[in-house]
């Protein structure tokens, strides 16, 4: 099924009846190509504080992070033979790094001040922002793969001594090209 046919199948779905047969309520996970497999999981570990959850025995070398006994991250090595049959989502194409389409993932988290001094400590480059009118200030590093993390801490009702860039004053965007 390409793009165009799951635009028209959309078009066509109950949307009423979707959300009562289909309850998601949660992510569960998200997967990393990683090219550095013991690097990533380290970053997960000593700069979020994941930690190592149990995990099946798939048949490809990887870890399952998470926090307070929930699963987060699924790394998995980029690098081995036929990916794309372990992978679903990885064609034989697929560049390593960065984030692709998707252009972050972001975690609920406190002690803003707490990841600052990790960072800085391990000399971690960050990017922080703050939403006044929400209370959300959020702080954006990237893991060994280039994925953009986002740390959202919400009732900040002061941007921290190390400030950020403020949403309320970005440039607003009122159009989108077609």
């Amino acid at each position: 099924m390409d793009t165009g046919d799951s635009i028209a199948l959309i078009a066509t779905i109950d949307d009423e009846k979707v959300r009562k047969t289909m309850p998601i309520h949660s992510l569960n996970h998200f997967f990393i190509r990683s090219e550095n497999l013991e690097l990533t999981k380290e970053f997960y570990m000593t700069v979020l504080g994941f930690e190592v959850m149990a995990r099946p025995d798939f048949p490809f070398p990887g870890y399952w992070l998470g926090i307070n006994g929930s699963i987060q991250v699924h790394l998995g090595p980029s690098n081995i033979p036929n990916r794309e049959k372990y992978y679903i989502g990885t064609g034989s194409d697929a560049a390593n790094g960065q984030t692709g389409v998707i252009d972050h993932v972001a975690f609920l988290a406190e002690e803003p001040e707490t990841f600052v001094e990790r960072f800085q400590e391990k000399n971690i480059s960050f990017r922080p922002r703050h939403f006044p009118e929400s209370n959300l200030y959020q702080l954006f590093i990237r893991d060994p793969n280039g994925v953009m993390i986002e740390l959202n801490f919400f009732n900040i009702t002061q941007a921290p001594a190390w400030n950020g860039e403020d949403y309320a004053k970005m440039e607003r965007v009122t159009e989108t090209p077609s």
